[in-house]
């Protein structure tokens, strides 16, 4: 059906013949633009009724109540396990903002989800085995959790209490 729809608007709307560079370039542009689409709203709409459902107090004693390693190994963690890439990720981080987890917590969990990429473990995994695909995901980890320890450092709430961020 979406094959049907990108050739409806490159052959017949656009005028673009088929077997040619610039056909294969807008058809995936026009398919990529309808994927991200799609794959927002989704995680739009989820966060919107996870944080109907789901207390901020719950969300903040959860991230930002108990030691700040727990805290970010958690944001890590939930990172991991969230098929986001960074522009889906966005929602969620402003959220935890929102909610008042502090920002270094909240960065290891921005950092997280892009740099672990499911796919990109399944195929570490299937090629090099449990070994690579288990440092894979570690030193992900590691690197999401110090980038948030070292911005949690800097104690930057304080600047975005003015902004649109937390207007709440």
């Amino acid at each position: 059906m979406l094959r049907a729809f990108l050739n409806l608007i490159t052959e017949h709307i656009l005028l673009i013949t088929p077997q040619t560079r610039l056909y294969e370039v807008i058809s995936y542009f026009i398919y990529d633009v309808i994927k991200i689409l799609l794959l927002l709203s989704v995680i739009i709409f989820i966060v919107s009724v996870l944080r109907t459902f789901l207390p901020k107090e719950k969300i903040k004693a959860i991230l930002a109540k108990r030691h700040p390693f727990w805290g970010h190994l958690l944001a890590g963690l939930f990172g991991v396990i969230t098929p986001f890439c960074s522009c889906s990720a966005v929602p969620l981080f402003l959220g935890f903002i929102e909610t008042g987890v502090p920002l270094g917590v909240t960065f290891t969990f921005l950092i997280a989800s892009p740099m672990i990429n499911e796919i990109a473990l399944a195929l570490l995994f299937s090629l090099f085995g449990l070994k690579v695909a288990g440092m894979y995901i570690v030193s992900g980890l590691v690197i999401a959790m110090l980038a948030g320890w070292v911005i949690g450092k800097f104690k930057a709430e304080g600047l975005l209490v003015d902004s649109w961020l937390c207007a709440s």
